[in-house]
């Protein structure tokens, strides 16, 4: 392989994998938070509350992710 298809490669596995994570982390924040607004329906605001602030923080894995592979992609 050459250098340029290696390149290519790892943004490609750079984006890939770093949003992979990210993406299970906010299928098993929703998954939680439906549960518990299941078990306590009454503490539905801090739920919500806490859901946006967990979502927030694994998107913000995707956006790094995202920022390495573009800096890898113009390297």
């Amino acid at each position: 392989m050459d250098a340029a298809t290696l390149k290519d490669l790892s943004v490609a596995l750079a984006f890939g994998i770093g949003a992979v994570g990210p993406a299970i982390a906010i299928g098993m924040i929703g998954a939680g938070a439906l549960n518990a607004l299941g078990r306590n329906p009454e503490a539905k605001d801090d739920i919500r509350a806490f859901m946006i602030l967990a979502i927030a923080f694994a998107e913000a894995l995707a956006i790094f992710a995202f920022v390495i592979a573009m800096i890898l992609n113009f390297l």
